[in-house]
């Protein structure tokens, strides 16, 4: 049995032109791409280089000059391929005057859930994401950290099975940072698949499962992050309890019954080094 994936692009190109002049902008060009199902996939890079206007493109908010793209198998140009869709903003805007409670339950009206089961929906995503003591309060008295953990609560609303994240930890503490990744990570282990766009790379490497690096609007990198970080001529050996000697002539004594070998692994960089590797010598334009 073949699976659909939950995001395939074929091809995607958008062409902005710039009003009044005869100049014309290519922010993506040619890009393939796929979102395996229960996968976190990022897509990094550089401001301008075409993360926003692919994610645009991919909810429907945008059309493409060329390409398909195509959401759980259907064309993405369908309403109903996005009825299993969940999207937060780089900067969501909320009515800051409803509490959050009354935020969600907005948002579930417009996905057309009933009563009984909005309420209930309600109840779960306040406790999931941390907000049910906060509930009755107004978002005009949120840490930006709380409105993006409600804003990922309207993304779920209504139980989405891709959810579409553009910068979600942007302007974020490191504890309100650490809560979302923690909470992308167990929504993951719950069946449900994220595509997200971000500038922290140390965030996305302990996040996501695949990364694909955009410049100029091209997919330059692509892959797993352990295959993409690992450094091909290099082996690490991690050893316990082992002496200065044994350091010294560890591939004689690797073999020595009194030393146990914990692992061996290929040496790895971080993403942000393969990240500064992979863009530096593309061209501005």
């Amino acid at each position: 049995m073949i699976t659909e994936p939950a995001v395939e692009i074929r091809g995607l190109t958008k062409i902005f032109s710039v009003p009044f002049q005869r100049e014309r902008i290519v922010a993506v060009r040619d890009l393939d791409l796929r979102v395996e199902i229960g996968e976190v996939y990022g897509l990094l890079g550089p401001n301008g280089s075409g993360k926003s206007t692919t994610l645009k493109v991919i909810l429907g908010l945008i059309s493409p000059t060329r390409g398909v793209t195509k959401i759980f198998g259907r064309n993405n140009e369908l309403v109903a391929s996005r009825e299993d869709v969940g999207f937060l903003p780089e900067n969501p805007y909320f009515y800051r005057y409803l509490t959050g409670e009354e935020t969600l339950r907005f948002f579930g009206r417009l996905c057309g859930m009933n009563r009984d089961r909005l309420q209930k929906r309600i109840v779960e995503l306040l406790e999931l994401v941390g907000l049910t003591k906060a509930r009755h309060r107004r978002l005009g008295t949120y840490s930006k950290g709380m409105l993006q953990r409600i804003g990922l609560a309207q993304a779920l609303i209504n139980e989405p099975r891709l959810v579409v994240l553009d910068e979600p930890t942007a302007g974020v503490d490191p504890a309100g940072t650490r809560a979302i990744c923690d909470l992308i990570l167990e929504l993951k282990r719950r069946g449900i698949t994220f595509l997200l766009s971000s500038h922290l790379l140390a965030q996305a490497q302990e996040i996501c499962d695949r990364v694909g690096i955009l410049a100029n609007g091209s997919l330059i990198r692509e892959g797993r992050l352990d295959e993409l970080v690992a450094i091909e001529n290099r082996t690490e050996l991690v050893l316990e309890n082992a002496s200065d000697a044994f350091i010294a002539e560890v591939e004689n004594l690797a073999k020595s019954s009194e030393t146990k070998l914990i692992d061996r692994r290929k040496s790895t960089m971080t993403l942000e080094k393969l990240f500064l590797d992979a863009t530096k010598e593309q061209p501005n334009e």
